[in-house]
């Protein structure tokens, strides 16, 4: 029986969606099953570019309908649907990473394109999209990472309006194939802010010299290097702070993207884990019998489930941002710091009972082992993602202000405003919603109300026992706060999903117990930290909770997961 909570290719109808999207869909899990399991394997062995991929998302003209935003389109189903993007960021996850990372690329390389005033680079992103072309985001460079303030792609004006750019990019993706590259640099006569100018490129030109994959995988991440490439003024995209802004504001649209391919991987990886298990007889009894692969297994499985729940409810609030509500420039960094880390969590407990089977060649299983690795290190480290989350803490646990309910957000709908999101500034003043009315919706779950106990007592520790001057100063320590600021933000919005969506509460216990624990680790990491006060290690101690047990809410559970055995595998 498929277990509605997780995506399985035999039972998928998205039917929430419009019929095209519907349809889109489906025929990219279709195309994925004919392919099957072998060729898929082979061909993430052999580091093959995906032109047959490529080439059947031309022809259905995936790529064009989700990612052309409705002011460029010209078939009514186009538009800039976050729901749907994250529908098949989790379909190409499940299925590979490589198809992903082409697909998010794109995404990231369209940014500067349609945050752009520039109509001419926007009609001729629209009609390459139609033609199947994807596209890339010329950011990094090799000596600076994504360093923007120091960037080495000059721009010297060629006296004629336009300029001639020379200079390196690194770590690339697409920078093979595309079409159109955003590329980031300075102008050599303008210093400062006003100096930065994001412009078009085409990877086939004479002046765009491709260098190298700079890793072993089909995914091609490209080194490439610009020699007087002349960039027309109709190539320049952004100029000044705008051009700064634009490269954030499409991290911003981009790195979401990481959490659903996470959940894919994660969904694969459990379905094939699960199956093995327990059809294995050891010592004369089926490995899912022992208590301890029980447990991790129905860790992995909670976990699995609060990461789709946050991902789910985290979109409604990017569908329904605006100038006066920026409540997603948290959830943002959430999704890919908490959920990324989270499928990194899910694969080690689903590994640590398949053991070496999770390293065989002929198993899906050992290269999702590998590829979850790499989603937390994308976009920005966890550790970024974390200090980013910082700066929101004391605004969302201590100054709530009112906002009208964000409902489920799969309307038909597009999201105009990622691409008008304004100056990447300001976070200080982000404000946000009472956290704790969705706790107490579920008072009544034991491990729910454990947790809010710890929550609150966070609100404690940063109401009386803060950081002073210098611990401020002090990443190392500041890191652990943010771990358990952001367990706060992952409850409040998995129990929003779960109200509208009516979730087992069997389930939601069991995830909660899971939290607590969670919670009460990162509190005695906390304690052990060099710089905690002495008050501040009372604290960490007096937050350690120990979940409410309960046998018959752990069977329950235990059932749901033991029902995957079978419940998919691919066709061969």
């Amino acid at each position: 029986m498929s277990d509605p909570l997780l995506f399985n290719p035999r039972s998928y109808d998205p039917a929430h969606f419009d019929p095209e999207t519907r349809r889109l869909l489906r025929a990219t899990v279709a195309w994925f099953e004919a392919r099957g399991k072998r060729r898929l394997i082979e061909d993430y062995r052999s580091r093959a570019w995906l032109s047959d991929f490529l080439e059947f998302a031309a022809k259905e003209r995936l790529f064009a309908t989700f990612l052309t935003p409705a002011s460029e389109a010209d078939r009514e189903e186009q538009r800039w649907d976050t729901a749907r993007i994250a529908a098949l960021n989790e379909i190409l996850g499940f299925y590979g990473l490589d198809y992903w990372y082409a697909w998010q690329v794109t995404i990231l390389g369209l940014g500067p394109v349609w945050q752009s005033g520039n109509a001419v680079a926007r009609s001729r992103a629209a009609r390459l999209l139609a033609e199947g072309e994807v596209f890339a985001f010329g950011l990094s460079e090799k000596e600076h990472g994504a360093d923007i303030y120091s960037t080495d792609m000059l721009l010297e004006p060629d006296g004629d309006g336009g300029f001639l750019a020379t200079g390196s990019k690194y770590y690339i993706g697409n920078g093979n194939a595309a079409g159109l590259v955003s590329v980031f640099g300075r102008r050599t006569d303008v210093e400062g802010p006003d100096g930065y100018v994001f412009f078009a490129a085409d990877s086939r030109h004479p002046a765009y010299r491709l260098v190298k994959n700079v890793v072993d995988s089909s995914k091609y991440v490209s080194e490439f290097r610009l020699e007087g490439f002349p960039v027309a003024q109709d190539d320049v995209l952004h100029t000044g702070r705008d051009a700064f802004d634009a490269a954030l504001n499409t991290v911003n649209v981009g790195k979401f993207n990481l959490c659903t391919a996470s959940i894919g991987i994660s969904e694969h990886a459990m379905y094939e884990a699960v199956t093995h298990a327990h059809n294995r007889v050891l010592y004369g009894r089926p490995v899912t019998a022992f208590p301890h692969v029980r447990r991790e297994l129905a860790d992995a499985y909670v976990r699995l489930v609060g990461m789709k729940l946050f991902s789910d409810r985290a979109v409604d609030y990017f569908r329904s941002a605006g100038p006066d509500d920026r409540r997603y420039l948290l959830f943002n960094p959430m999704t890919k710091m908490k959920v990324t880390t989270e499928g990194e969590k899910v694969v080690d407990l689903l590994w640590d009972v398949i053991a070496a089977k999770g390293f065989e060649k002929d198993t899906y299983f050992a290269q999702a082992a590998t590829e979850i690795r790499s989603l937390p290190k994308l976009e920005g480290t966890v550790h970024v993602n974390l200090a980013l989350i910082l700066k929101f803490m004391r605004n969302h646990l201590l100054a709530p202000v009112p906002y009208e309910p964000v409902t489920s957000r799969q309307d038909d709908v597009d999201d105009a405003f990622l691409f008008r999101q304004g100056p990447a500034r300001g976070l200080g003043s982000v404000r946000f919603h009472d956290w704790r009315p969705a706790f107490d919706a579920y008072a009544e779950v034991p491990n729910v109300a454990r947790f809010r106990e710890q929550a609150d007592a966070l609100c404690a520790f940063v109401t009386d026992s803060a950081p002073d001057e210098e611990q401020s100063r002090d990443l190392d320590f500041l890191l652990s706060v943010g771990q358990l600021f952001a367990l706060v933000v992952h409850g409040q919005l998995i129990l929003e999903q779960a109200r509208s969506t009516a979730l087992d509460e069997d389930v939601l216990d069991e995830l909660f117990s899971v939290l607590v624990r969670d919670f009460s680790a990162h509190a005695v990491e906390l304690y052990g930290k060099d710089s905690a006060t002495a008050a501040q290690q009372d604290w960490a101690l007096a937050a350690v909770r120990r979940p409410v047990i309960d046998e018959g809410r752990s069977a329950r559970v235990w059932a749901r997961v033991e029902a995957l055995s079978g419940a998919y595998e691919m066709a061969p």
